[in-house]
């Protein structure tokens, strides 16, 4: 019976991550479609570009939502279980980034999947750990993005963060070990999924946002 439950949870995960909050929001805004602008991402950033600050910002809290859920599921259904709970919003990750709501076929037949790049459910995972942890990360994510300019660097920077501060909390015997791993595994679906951006920081052609990308923009109407 548990396995049973394990196998609902993580479905429950996987599906509710899927869930394209970027590509509703912005549609019920402008019309348009996310996924033909810019990245073509899902989630808050490309949601910013596509429809303004407001709609990339809901987008970005729902889409932490859903990392928030994972964890509350695993706890409501697989109570004790600490690996159903760390692989819950895992899973939830993955979904958001590979969204079986979004498969299709390219023009040669091969199957392509369109999300996310998971930076927004990892932060609502730890979230769903630890709730003070917003605190820290959502402040620090903001200053990222509208400070220094890039979305990627938060995205890849606040599971690191996390892993930190549950690292903190395992030393001092408040928070379990295991939630570290979980801070390490979204790291790496995060580093997955950003592999163009990272390319593009490297060359430094990567895209910028917030007051960054309206510095840039002033500079090129000039």
């Amino acid at each position: 019976m548990q396995i049973w439950f394990a196998l609902v949870v993580l479905l429950l995960s996987y599906s509710i991550g899927s869930i394209p909050i970027g590509l509703f929001t912005v549609k019920l805004a402008t019309g348009k479609d996310v996924r033909h602008i810019e990245s073509g991402r899902t989630g808050g950033t490309n949601a910013m570009r596509a429809a303004g600050l407001w709609v990339g910002l809901l987008t970005t809290l729902l889409d932490i939502a859903k990392g928030v859920i994972a964890v509350w599921i695993a706890r409501t259904l697989a109570p004790g279980n600490i690996w159903i709970e760390i692989l819950a919003p895992t899973i939830n990750i993955i979904g958001h980034n590979y969204s079986i709501y979004l498969v299709k076929r390219d023009e040669n037949g091969r199957i392509r999947w369109q999300g996310g790049a998971g930076g927004a459910p990892a932060v609502g995972g730890a979230i769903g750990y630890w709730p003070p942890i917003i605190l820290i990360l959502v402040p620090l994510g903001a200053l990222v993005i509208f400070g220094i300019g890039y979305a990627s660097v938060a995205s890849f920077s606040l599971p690191i963060i996390a892993a930190i501060i549950f690292a903190i909390r395992a030393w001092q015997g408040l928070s379990p070990w295991q939630y570290i791993i979980y801070c390490l595994l979204a790291e790496i679906l995060v580093l997955w999924s950003l592999r163009p951006n990272l390319k593009r920081l490297i060359n430094g052609t990567e895209r910028v946002v917030g007051w960054r990308a309206r510095r840039v923009n002033a500079g090129q109407n000039k």
